[in-house]
């Protein structure tokens, strides 16, 4: 009788996904991080069981369906719950439009080989970053555990001026957490990425960290 919502912003093209199977009340996930898509392409699924639990935030054309029941279909296949989210005042739906392109351009280019090549550079950069600090990984390196992203810590420094520093000095952008009183990198590797991108953040993290460290 639990309600189960789950974020899965980092999945679509990273992880493979079988909603069905997941057996989710309700599933985001984003399409512009991992699937190649622009942003603001993304997708909200429910099953059909809780889809009465849901309405809009922004309500618009659509919002009050012609038809009484949420679970049936219009003339052009779209259900009365489709209609009552996916419009939203006036704005470009280009993104969404976008989506079935991206799946195919992923398909035509063997994208479980591009996602095993990324996940091996961020293991290297995983592996070279902990070999930088001495610190201990923070999971087994296992694909189980982490496919083309990785957080590693860092040791005490100065988050935000490291993040600034990255950029401004060597041109890298990268998110630095602090969590718990701790500083973390986020090494995320996509199909147009090079082993170079990763030494260049590398040799940079070897500049700096000392630079920065509290």
């Amino acid at each position: 009788g639990i309600i189960t919502i789950v974020d899965g912003a980092h999945v679509p093209g990273q992880i493979p996904l079988d909603l069905e199977a997941l057996g989710a009340d309700f599933y985001a996930g984003n399409c512009h991080k991992w699937l190649n898509s622009p942003k603001g392409s993304a997708f909200l699924y429910a099953r059909k069981e809780v889809q009465p639990l849901l309405e809009p935030l922004v309500v618009s054309w659509g919002w009050q369906p012609e038809s009484s029941t949420l679970l049936s279909l219009d003339s052009n296949g779209s259900s009365p719950f489709v209609l009552q989210h996916e419009w939203q005042g006036t704005r470009d739906i280009a993104a969404y439009l976008s989506v079935p392109a991206a799946i195919e351009f992923e398909a035509e280019h063997d994208w479980p080989r591009v996602r095993q090549e990324c996940h091996e550079l961020a293991r290297y950069a995983r592996q070279a970053i902990g070999e930088l600090t001495g610190l201990e990984q923070i999971c087994p390196d296992s694909p189980e555990w982490y496919a083309q992203m990785a957080t590693i810590p860092l040791p005490s420094c100065d988050a935000e001026e490291l993040k600034r520093r990255l950029y401004d000095e060597y041109r890298v952008e990268v998110p630095i957490i602090e969590w718990n009183s701790r500083q973390f990198i986020r090494v995320s590797v996509q199909g147009y990425n090079a082993k170079g991108d990763l030494d260049a953040l590398i040799s940079a993290l070897a500049a700096l960290l000392p630079q920065v460290a509290c």
